[in-house]
């Protein structure tokens, strides 16, 4: 068992699960709020979790999370918590549970709404210390947010934004493989590849903070390595924990800042009507962002050529093309849906994400409406 402090606690190895009742104890959390969606309650994953549960923990189930978590999500988890006189949070599932868990606990100490929060409108320095207690438990290994300091919500203006605050970061993450295993070939592939484009991104990020740059580097090696032998075998017990590992390191690193590849995908996720993967969307516009930034990031990307397998620095827009290929993922962004008419409006609200201002190279909307042209395959 790996137990490791870095912005946080962390358990990490197969069976960590086991070890949730004592953990709880250690926060004091009583009656907690298991955050989680309607898919890990058909697939029997929230009865294993509460069968981990002592007897003297009481826990409530919100299943309410979307794809895209809302705000009008959390308002109805918050209202179960308050209801149920919850003590602390579990988010129990990907990204969007745990981001939605996040949101609960911020609100459970501090006054909606939560756009006053948003890290764009100055809410960093709203966020007091005293958010509840939260708990993560990620059961795929992409997004990384059981280790992160952030929530992506798409508020009730239609805006999907970021709240941050190093309050938000998840006292535990309790980081168990054995909950990936079976993991469907596709969102194994989609969520993967989210992990890949946390590290390079945080990689390639103009800010200083070599001790980010090096665990993003290590875990864009596990990406490479591992990811399609997860995705080729769901029970591949090696590559999954290798996976978990570097979806942790991904968000461990980009405390580091991120840039264009999530600036875009955080507005394309709030396209009403398609509920867009988070992770797919990464994927797909990263061969063009990284065409963008070129000449722009010193030797990084023959040291990325090197980690990943490209054959040069130039080649690698080409190798990820390829990679997502192998995997299954979309040629671009019209086969999930995008139309050429809103690529405007999204490259406008891309220049107002917060990770924007940490994007290797500056852009214009402009700049931004031909990266997306370029990934519509």
């Amino acid at each position: 068992m790996a137990l490791i402090n870095y912005l946080t606690r962390i358990q990490l190895d197969h069976g960590a699960l086991a070890l949730l009742g004592q953990e709880l104890e250690q926060l004091g959390i009583t009656r907690p709020l298991v955050v989680t969606d309607k898919g890990l309650v058909a697939a029997g994953l929230v009865d294993r979790l509460r069968g981990s549960l002592p007897k003297a923990v009481s826990a409530t189930v919100f299943d309410g999370t979307q794809q895209n978590p809302t705000e009008g999500a959390v308002m109805l988890a918050l209202e179960s918590y308050r209801g149920n006189g919850c003590d602390g949070v579990i988010g129990f599932g990907g990204g969007s549970s745990m981001d939605l868990g996040k949101a609960v606990a911020l609100l459970a100490t501090h006054a909606p709404p939560l756009g006053q929060y948003v890290l764009v409108e100055g809410g960093v320095a709203r966020i007091r210390a005293d958010v509840a207690a939260m708990v993560a438990i990620p059961t795929t290994a992409g997004t990384g947010s059981e280790v992160g300091r952030g929530a992506i919500i798409v508020l009730d203006d239609g805006r999907k934004l970021g709240i941050v605050s190093p309050h938000l970061i998840p006292r535990l993450a309790l980081c168990d493989p054995e909950l990936t295993l079976g993991l469907p070939a596709r969102l194994t592939a989609a969520t993967g590849l989210d992990a890949l484009a946390h590290c390079v991104e945080t990689y390639i990020s103009p800010l200083v903070n070599p001790p980010a740059e090096a665990i993003g580097r290590d875990g864009a090696e596990r990406v490479a390595g591992y990811l399609k032998r997860a995705v080729d075998d769901g029970n591949d017990r090696e590559a999954r924990w290798q996976m978990m590992a570097a979806a942790m390191e991904g968000a461990m690193a980009f405390q580091k800042g991120l840039g264009a590849i999530h600036a875009l995908s955080h507005p394309l996720g709030a396209v009403p009507g398609l509920s867009l993967h988070h992770g797919t969307l990464n994927a797909v516009l990263m061969p063009a962002v990284l065409r963008f930034n070129a000449g722009h990031v010193g030797d990084k990307y023959v040291v990325l050529a090197r980690i990943l397998g490209a054959e040069s620095a130039d080649a690698l827009p080409d190798w990820v093309a390829a990679f997502n290929a192998s995997l299954g993922i979309p040629a671009g962004l019209g086969e999930m849906g995008v139309s050429a008419d809103m690529l405007p409006a999204i490259a406008e609200a891309e220049t107002r994400d917060h990770c924007h201002q940490t994007n290797p190279r500056p852009a214009s909307v402009a700049d931004y409406i031909a990266i997306l042209e370029s990934s519509m395959g």
